[in-house]
């Protein structure tokens, strides 16, 4: 049995596009009183683990993951942690 990896993958739409969930939440704060509140942004978080040999084919499997299915790649990005489960 190969080693398991947690996987934290950070799906946020790009800075360049538009964000009109982002912006619902900005104004819904601004309603609620909380002033100040800007540039807000609403991704996707996913969490996953992987049995792996090692930790850079962890990451390697989890970015085809992200190009293929968990992130748009024209209008999302991503990012990537892999770490050791104990």
């Amino acid at each position: 049995m190969s080693p398991k990896f947690a996987v934290e993958v950070r799906v946020m739409p790009r800075r360049a596009l538009l964000d009109p969930q982002g912006q619902a939440v900005e104004h819904a704060l601004d309603a609620l009183g909380f002033k100040g509140v800007g540039g807000v942004r609403v991704g996707k978080a996913l969490t996953l683990e992987l049995e792996r040999p090692d930790s850079g084919q962890a990451e390697d499997d989890a970015r085809s993951m992200c190009e293929r299915l968990l992130a748009n790649p024209v209008t999302e990005d991503f990012t990537l942690s892999v770490r050791p489960v104990e």
